[in-house]
């Protein structure tokens, strides 16, 4: 089956005079229809700007996107309007993404026009009701402004708007990074009710890596505009294969106090995404780090049937790597 979303070979990147910034280098993945691909990372690593690369809200510098087997990267805006409908997206501050002065009824029925989805004045009540309701909001909702309401409010009216288009692809870029511990709980679990009942394929952009394993199929890690490792979800956070994986890992706060744990604290600065490093660009911060490291770049290959991973400690026998001779939560 063709994957709904397809990443080829994706960079991003922002001229500079004498140069450019390196903010997306060359990645590739795919998210199937109803799946959840997290993509996490430190700040800065790019996560981001690859959303935005996708929905072409900037314009990639090289590479393909395909949705639904067509190529979208290079199409015209006329015929790109209709594409864009399949895919939507939630941003990280559901505040400054609403318009202050549009009532929530005119929020929600700006996609539903714009994309011609009603067929009269009664069905377009009716959606934006439909909507609400779905995410679990008030019907007198629809007379209020944005200011009017609490940040996880805010947030499930974005979702609302979204959804308002019918996609088939939401990307969640940091949804849930501003919110309450416990206003983001009922979010992640609002969007896995409507990914079960809607059949939605959902990019989820983060860095919180307690709430990406909770939801998440799959998960892409990045640093420095590169994919570092891929896998499932169960099979990153039980057995990570690259040591910035290891240490984002074991930097997670243990849930039963006591617990022993394997930490690993990373030395130094993110290197500028203007000149990265040569070889592997996580050596100067590595602490597996040798020779090899610093002159040859390793390739994102398969190290076990659902995970990839870009680190040649990799290469050699299971016993030799040292990410597998300690777990990093025991």
């Amino acid at each position: 089956m063709i994957p709904l979303l397809q990443v080829n070979d994706l960079k991003k990147h922002f001229p500079l005079r004498g140069g450019a910034v390196k903010a997306v280098d060359g990645i590739s993945f795919e998210v199937r229809r109803g799946e959840t691909l997290s993509i996490v990372g430190e700040s800065g690593c790019g996560k981001s700007t690859v959303g935005r690369a996708v929905l072409r809200l900037l314009e990639p510098s090289a590479g393909q996107v395909v949705l639904d087997g067509q190529r979208i990267d290079q199409l015209a805006a006329a015929k790109l309007r209709p594409m864009r409908r399949r895919m939507q997206v939630v941003f990280q501050d559901p505040f400054s993404s609403l318009n202050p002065r549009m009532r929530v009824r005119d929020i929600l029925a700006e996609p539903i026009r714009n994309f011609g989805l009603a067929s009269s004045r009664a069905d377009l009540t009716a959606r934006v009701t439909r909507l609400l309701d779905t995410v679990r909001l008030l019907a007198d909702a629809a007379g209020r402004f944005p200011h009017e309401f609490s940040g996880g409010q805010r947030q499930r009216i974005g979702i609302a708007r979204a959804l308002a288009a019918e996609p088939d692809l939401i990307i969640c870029d940091e949804a849930v990074s501003a919110l309450d511990v416990s206003v983001k709980a009922q979010i992640v679990n609002l969007l896995q009710d409507l990914q079960a009942e809607l059949g939605l394929a959902l990019l989820f952009i983060s860095h919180d890596l307690a709430i990406v394993e909770h939801m998440t199929h799959r998960v892409a890690v990045m640093y420095l505009g590169r994919i570092v490792e891929m896998a499932t979800s169960r099979r990153i956070f039980a057995t990570p294969r690259h040591p910035y994986t290891y240490a984002l890992l074991s930097a997670v706060p243990v849930p039963e106090p006591g617990h022993a744990r394997t930490r690993v604290v990373l030395t130094g600065d993110v290197p500028s995404p203007i000149n990265p490093p040569s070889g592997c660009r996580f050596h100067t911060r590595c602490p597996f780090a040798f020779e090899r490291c610093r002159t040859e770049e390793p390739e994102l290959r398969a190290v076990q049937p659902d995970q990839s991973a870009a680190c040649h400690l990799n290469d050699g026998p299971d016993e030799d790597n040292p990410l597998l001779r300690t777990k990093v939560l025991a």
